[in-house]
């Protein structure tokens, strides 16, 4: 058996079908190397017991620990028995209890002063933390060999406790393990031999061994330390390589024209760029001007003026007779950024000054626009037939200088005179290969600016968006006024919601307009808005909520007849129809609406200065950024901006800490942060950077700036001299290993 096929080999021929079938729906460990990359995510040390006063409620977990007193209890009228047993560490205690046919061996086995290993998940019974039906291993015995076995079976001293699930115990996976660990040796390493020897790492065979069956806490050091580099350095190897190839395609330069429509937009400008808008302007400016494809990444705080920036960037391309699209996730987002445009550019947003009207011996370039205006269109999937074929048209004929839309752009039919540049919005809601099929269709590559309206800390934009170049916007512009946020405990203090939709009317009553925001649309056919492709909303961490999300549909109906009667009250999600979510949005912006009952299909872009007060239902179903998107829909006038989130949850949840953090702060890094810790990064990678097939094990995104810095280094020294890594197969292997095939293969054809 040859290095490769050792960690391909099908778990199902070393383990049998229904082990390898439980690892393979409930763990995604499908080969060998998949097991053997499923690292331990702690480790006990024997004598020494888990504190159990800290177990995390409603989870999956292990603990050592022993027991302290078992008894079988009788109820129905002795019908019934139940076995509860008491485990202690010494500062805290936990019950199990076993049921009906369950009682048997664990009463016979689980004795007083007996330690062992248990799972199950933890719940709370008349306010006693416990586990029903744990399964448990056994870790010392009477029988001194009986005893021996048990604990050399998990390594002697050290007892890895592995990422596990109801079907699968941690023990029974450590068992696998031991199966595959052989095969380990046959470990394909990745990283050169000079890089590996000059940092004084241990081999990769035998860091997997430490990692996994360690005889000493310096074994699992050194073996993270390893692993935590393998992982870095192959991604930014893999991002760097992009970098590289991007940087060899040749583009039009984007350079200044004198007096043309960028000139008479920011001589139109109310207000003057913010220094921040004026320092990442620069930073495109000089991108644009490069015979090379711009790769950018724009991010800056809710409301810090991306929008603008991104337009002046368009009117540039505008200029030297290039065209430019703008896509966006959502046609609510597509048509406000059309009216924000629009709006912004007056006069000039029109098709009365196109060049291919312009007399010829002026030697400017067909499409584009002239200092008097050029042609913005719209191109969604729901247009009318009509509407949809003239936008073609402008298109392809160069009429339109500036289009945006949505998915629609991509579609084969759309076709350009002379893409020049291409905006991205939300960059997290698309895929790499969704970007990369709307740059194909410039008759070459086209410059790319990709913004995000989520703060992101710099070690995200370093493996999330490693083949960007970055630029934050980090200044607010002037006359944004202040936001309140509050939370508001719905369950525990019911007074708090009347007073909130007490505020919401005193807003109305000063002139003011309000959102609220509920996560479910509120009928049979669509359960949540979730389900059409958008984010999905968390899951409810109170195990006692058993009711569905708050809906949109009955809010609004509650709210007319009851605290909010009399209002102007119309709601807005993502099944209208295209027309109609466009009269909802410009009557609401038109101040012909009192309060907007919505779902997240206003979390960006839309921009109404008159709205000041947001109240987010349900508030714990969303993350922590979509949060902070969502309350950066008020105060974006000269009034200040209140945001209520109202929640059911525990005061001592994980989720009311979550909205408490919210509530603290309007530092979108800070607030990315923290819900990076909160989420497992490997989602993060694998949302936002399309084709990665494994998430991070051992690297940690937000913890390990240095390591990711300085791979980062390395992959790019080591890119440049063997771009295709020609010389390292290693290398290339573990790359094929991270990457979609196809998708790579699509993606370095540029």
């Amino acid at each position: 058996m040859d290095r490769v096929s050792a960690f391909d080999e099908p778990l199902k021929k070393l383990l049998g079908g229904a082990t390898a079938k439980v690892m393979a729906e409930h763990l995604d460990l499908h080969t060998v190397g998949d097991l053997l990359h499923h690292y331990p995510r702690r480790y006990e040390e024997r004598g020494r017991l888990t504190a159990l006063a800290e177990l995390p409620l409603d989870e999956h977990v292990t603990v050592v620990a022993q027991v302290a007193d078992a008894r079988i209890m009788m109820f129905n009228n002795g019908r019934g028995k139940r076995l509860e047993v008491t485990l202690t560490d010494g500062s805290g205690r936990l019950q199990l209890v076993f049921f009906g046919h369950g009682v048997h061996k664990p009463h016979k086995e689980l004795l007083p002063g007996r330690r062992a290993m248990f799972a199950g998940k933890v719940s709370v019974f008349n306010r006693r933390m416990q586990l029903a039906h744990p399964t448990y291993q056994l870790l010392d015995a009477h029988d001194e060999d009986e005893a021996t076995e048990a604990v050399g079976a998990f390594a002697g001293q050290l007892l890895p406790i592995y990422p596990a699930c109801k079907q699968l115990d941690s023990w029974r996976i450590a068992k696998a393990v031991d199966t595959v660990l052989p095969s380990a040796g046959e470990a394909v390493d990745p990283l050169p031999a000079s890089l590996r020897e000059g940092r004084g790492f241990v081999p990769l065979p035998e860091a997997l061994l430490k990692i996994h069956r360690p005889h000493t806490k310096a074994d699992i050091a050194a073996a993270r330390e390893r692993l935590r580099w393998d992982e870095a350095f192959v991604l930014q190897v893999a991002l760097a390589r992009r970098r590289y190839a991007d940087k060899q395609l040749p583009a039009v330069a984007r350079g200044a024209v004198a007096d043309g429509l960028l000139d008479s937009f920011d001589a139109g400008l109310p207000f003057t760029l913010t220094a921040g808008q004026q320092k990442v302007t620069e930073e495109i400016f000089g991108d644009l001007a490069t015979e090379h494809p711009m790769h950018r990444l724009l991010q800056g705080e809710v409301g810090s003026g991306k929008t603008l920036v991104a337009l002046r960037a368009m009117l540039r391309v505008v200029d030297t007779g290039g065209q430019t699209a703008l896509l966006a996730p959502t046609e609510v987002l597509a048509q406000q950024h059309h009216r924000s445009v629009t709006e912004m550019m007056g006069e000039l947003a029109g098709n009365w000054g196109l060049w291919s009207e312009a007399p010829l011996d002026e030697g400017r370039p067909p499409g584009g626009g002239s200092a008097r205006g050029t042609k913005v269109v719209l191109l969604t999937g729901s247009m009318g037939t009509a509407a949809r074929r003239q936008a073609l048209l402008d298109l392809a004929t160069g009429e339109a200088g500036i289009v945006i839309g949505t998915h629609a752009l991509i579609e084969d039919k759309v076709k350009f005179h002379d893409l020049g540049l291409v905006v991205v919005d939300e960059q997290h809601r698309f895929g790499v290969e969704q970007r990369d099929a709307l740059r194909s269709k410039g008759k070459q590559p086209p410059h790319l600016l990709v913004m995000t309206a989520t703060p992101i800390p710099r070690t995200v934009a370093m493996t999330v968006f490693g083949d960007l170049e970055t630029s934050v916007l980090d200044q607010l512009p002037a006359g944004r006024s202040p936001i309140a946020s509050h939370v508001v405990p719905a369950k525990d203090k019911p007074h708090f919601l009347s007073r909130a939709w007490e505020r919401v009317r005193e807003e109305t009553e000063n002139g003011h307009q309000a959102y609220v925001v509920c996560p479910r649309i509120g009928d049979d056919a669509d359960e949540a808005e979730g389900k059409k492709g958008k984010k999905k909303q968390a899951a409810p961490e109170d195990d006692a909520e058993k009711r569905p999300p708050l809906a949109v549909l009955e809010i609004a109906d509650q709210l007319s007849r009851g605290p909010l009667a009399g209002l102007r009250i119309e709601v807005l999600h993502g099944r209208m129809h295209p027309d109609d979510k466009d009269a909802v949005m410009r009557r609401f912006a038109a101040g012909e609406v009192d309060v907007l009952v919505a779902t997240t299909v206003i979390e960006v872009g839309v921009n109404v200065p008159n709205a000041t007060a947001m109240v987010i239902m349900d508030a714990d179903r969303f993350g922590v950024s979509q949060l902070h998107q969502l309350r950066g829909r008020v105060g974006r006038g000269s009034a200040p901006g209140l945001c209520l989130l109202v929640s059911e949850a525990h005061e001592a949840s994980p989720a009311r800490a979550r909205l408490s953090a919210v509530a603290a702060t309007l530092d979108g890094f800070e607030l990315s942060r923290i819900d990076l810790e909160q989420r497992r990064e490997g989602d993060v990678l694998g949302q936002a950077q399309s084709g990665v097939r494994s998430s991070l094990r051992v690297l940690s995104v937000i913890d390990d700036e240095e390591v990711i810095a300085a791979a980062r280094e390395e992959a790019v020294r080591v890119v440049a001299a063997d771009p295709d890594l020609g010389g390292l197969p290693e290398l290339r292997t573990a790359l094929d290993a991270l990457l979609d095939k196809e998708r790579e293969e699509y993606l370095d054809k540029g």
